[in-house]
């Protein structure tokens, strides 16, 4: 009996950690990867909706290629943006959440990862999500410039 409700224990808490639905709004599988240019993307379009990159619901959905490429495709997104007032910023990881249904792993889930950026010199903080698993438009979100090209 006590084996039965250990599996049963193990089962629900495992089943529970994915949503049953995808409730990303903003994937897009016809998205082509921005041209990249001195370590950074080329990008030309500014999001016209503030909940983009801000709301789990609506990530920056990097997933062109590999899932092991995310680190790099990241850094390209931040590398082609500055501050809304032309600020330099770091960025840092700070976790994963959000579990949603994939068909991009061979385990069928995917997680958002969540990167806190800093402005400087102000210290003013945002936090931003990122889908390393599906393709979308990449735009520069709310509060951020795009970098002019050299």
């Amino acid at each position: 009996m006590k084996k039965l409700f250990l599996i049963t224990i193990i089962f629900t808490t495992l089943t529970s950690c994915v949503s049953t639905q995808l409730t990303i709004k903003n994937i897009d599988d016809n998205a082509i990867k921005p041209a990249v240019k001195n370590d950074r993307f080329v990008i030309t379009d500014y999001s016209p909706d503030r909940k983009f990159g801000y709301d789990k619901d609506y990530p920056i959905n990097i997933g062109f290629g590999r899932e092991k490429d995310a680190p790099i495709n990241i850094s390209y997104f931040f590398n082609a943006l500055l501050g809304e007032k032309n600020e330099k910023f770091t960025y840092t990881k700070i976790e994963s959440c959000c579990p949603f249904p994939t068909k991009k792993t061979n385990v069928g889930a995917g997680m958002l990862d969540i990167y806190e950026v800093v402005f400087e010199p102000s210290g003013k903080k945002v936090q931003l999500y990122f889908n390393s698993y599906e393709k979308g438009k990449i735009m520069c979100p709310k509060g951020f410039t795009i970098k002019p090209s050299n």
